[in-house]
């Protein structure tokens, strides 16, 4: 951190603010210019709630043969997703499928295995819980995944740049004072940070529920989100 951060970061309300800064301000000339120009990045990064959350419904089952499992794995997917879609603001889409089969002793098939899943993906937390609680006698809850949704990212992302902005011209200037120049003029800017790439999710993986139809608790922890921005500037004489 940065002691020119450190007033910045009581106007935030509880964004963190991260600055750094590299500055090369004499050595950096490319050749046949005379100009002394200096590499600066700063960055803006902020905690926000996980607003997302995607449950994986799964179903195994055994049985003699290959078509026997297939059968019976696709009449439950059929019955489930028949029943999770339609949901307001719960999406269900099909996951992973696969059927294989088992060998005893002998290395003879003993019987064959098949897994499905199905993923229900929410921002209503109370409703995509309880929508796959009463699913769970037929396809019990395997896992959970939270993460933030794409419009909460995106409107953190916009707050996060003017700061990251702001944050990087404060240190060209302090820069320019520094080193006894009038002025800079922008050249290059590039941005970066987590926000233009997202962190994957962590899953929660979680024993099945019991056919009881208990409600799963379902809260989501905190994620952190950046944007950077580097540039070349042009250190101005008096």
């Amino acid at each position: 951190m940065y002691r020119g951060v450190q007033n910045r970061k009581q106007l935030l309300a509880g964004l963190s603010l991260a600055l750094a800064a590299v500055a090369m301000p004499a050595a950096a000339h490319e050749a046949g210019s005379d100009e002394p120009r200096a590499s600066l990045s700063a960055e803006a990064s902020a905690e926000i709630a996980q607003d997302a959350v995607e449950i994986t419904l799964a179903a195994d089952l055994a049985g003699a043969s290959q078509s026997e499992v297939a059968e019976a794995l696709n009449q439950r997917l059929e019955s489930v997703m028949k029943q999770a879609k339609g949901h307001q603001g719960i999406e269900a889409r099909s996951g992973s499928y696969r059927i294989w089969p088992t060998n005893d002793r002998d290395g003879k098939i003993a019987e064959w295995r098949g897994q499905a899943e199905i993923l229900l993906a929410s921002r209503d937390f109370p409703a995509v819980s309880k929508l796959a609680a009463s699913l769970g006698d037929r396809m019990p809850i395997a896992g959970l995944s939270f993460s933030v949704s794409h419009e909460r990212r995106a409107a953190e992302e916009q707050k996060l740049l003017g700061q990251a902005v702001d944050a990087f011209k404060a240190r060209a200037q302090a820069l320019t004072r520094a080193l006894g120049f009038a002025g800079y003029r922008l050249r290059t800017v590039d941005l970066g940070g987590q926000g233009a790439m997202p962190p994957a999710p962590m899953p929660r993986m979680m024993s099945a529920l019991a056919a009881d139809k208990a409600v799963a608790p379902v809260e989501g922890g905190r994620e952190r989100i950046s944007v950077s921005v580097q540039g070349t500037i042009v250190l101005l004489p008096k």
